[in-house]
């Protein structure tokens, strides 16, 4: 017997986040709990996004559904038959599967007594460090949280672009961080054209790559863009599912995933390993998460390129803890408890 339970809560974020299309203060989230008749609790959460169609409402309206299967399987072991279910039952909305997912998931660890990783046989020495987001603000903003990031020892930084001043922010930040790993991230706001001629003057900076600099719905911009660009590209708004990842395979290098965009974790691990099969890296990114979600993110990490997993390291105040994240490492080896590693506090 399993008894399920959900609850929405609004969480301020440290500082305004802003990208090209909208700037956020704060973060709805809803946390799922999944607990077994001895009394383990399996811990997952959505955060949704409107840019993908969900609001905390529409996870909140579809959560029944998804937890009555969770209910109606009964073991929490039948994880594929579990998901296969949910898909039937809800088509749409990822983020709130995603959210029973992980809590499924954690679950099942938990009554293991192993940490998730070892359920997926990953080595956790193998991982990565987190790279630490810089939102659009003015300038003198973004200087002060560069700095402040700094000082809490991130080695890796994605700067949100999308402004008639991003050439002005990367030499800032350049300015401030010499010796950082630099990602940038326009989020769809370029024309190719635009792009083209912005990547031309932005590799001076020493930048890793530039993420989805064209509207995901320019798949031939984005070919135009990825056989002109000087700097490896990166796709995260043109790549949702699975399904999505043979569609851009010819124009870009990486793929982000994200779980809130592909609906669970067994979808997350099937895309990484389509994207290996078609010469890409990886990246798992996220919203403004969570540690509830983003425990279960960073047991991804021994199979990726990239880890943009930030997300609780943005909140004001998270009420869950999760998977040590020291300056911005992912540091999975030092985790003692079974399942996921969240818990709330």
């Amino acid at each position: 017997m399993l008894s399920t339970e959900f609850q929405r809560r609004t969480i301020p974020l440290e500082y305004a986040f802003g990208i090209a299309r909208e700037t956020q203060t704060e973060t709805e989230v809803v946390t799922v709990h999944i607990e077994d008749e001895d009394g383990r609790v399996g811990i997952g959460a959505a955060t949704p996004s409107a840019h993908y169609g969900e609001t905390a409402a529409t996870v909140e309206a579809v959560l029944p559904d998804l937890l009555a299967v969770v209910e109606d399987v009964g073991d929490p072991l039948h994880l594929e038959r579990i998901e296969r279910r949910m898909r039937e039952t809800v088509r749409r909305n990822p983020a709130a599967r995603a959210a029973v997912s992980i809590a499924c998931h954690d679950l099942v660890a938990k009554q293991l007594d192993i940490p998730l990783y070892r359920y997926w046989g990953l080595d956790p020495t193998n991982t990565l460090e987190t790279s630490y987001t810089i939102g659009l603000d003015d300038l003198e903003t973004m200087r002060e949280k560069t700095t402040a990031a700094l000082e809490r020892g991130h080695e890796t930084l994605k700067i949100k672009l999308g402004t008639d001043r991003d050439l002005e922010i990367i030499e800032m930040i350049r300015d401030v961080a010499p010796d950082v790993r630099l990602y940038a991230d326009a989020n769809e706001a370029w024309t190719p054209r635009e792009a083209v001629s912005r990547i031309d003057r932005l590799a001076a900076y020493d930048l890793e790559f530039i993420e989805q600099p064209v509207p995901a719905d320019d798949p031939a911009g984005l070919q135009f863009v990825y056989e002109r660009s000087v700097l490896p590209i990166a796709v995260d708004e043109s790549c949702s599912t699975l399904p999505d990842i043979p569609r851009v395979a010819d124009r870009c290098d990486i793929v982000n995933l994200k779980l809130m965009k592909c609906g669970g974790l067994r979808e997350a691990v099937r895309m990484i390993h389509t994207a290996r099969a078609h010469g890409l890296e990886v990246m798992c990114g996220c919203m403004t998460e969570s540690h509830a979600s983003i425990a279960a993110a960073c047991h991804l990490a021994p199979m990726l390129d990239y880890a943009d997993l930030d997300g609780p390291l943005l909140l004001a105040d998270d009420p869950y803890a999760g998977v040590a994240m020291p300056s911005g490492r992912i540091d999975l080896a030092s985790l003692e408890r079974a399942g996921t590693g969240a818990r709330l506090e």
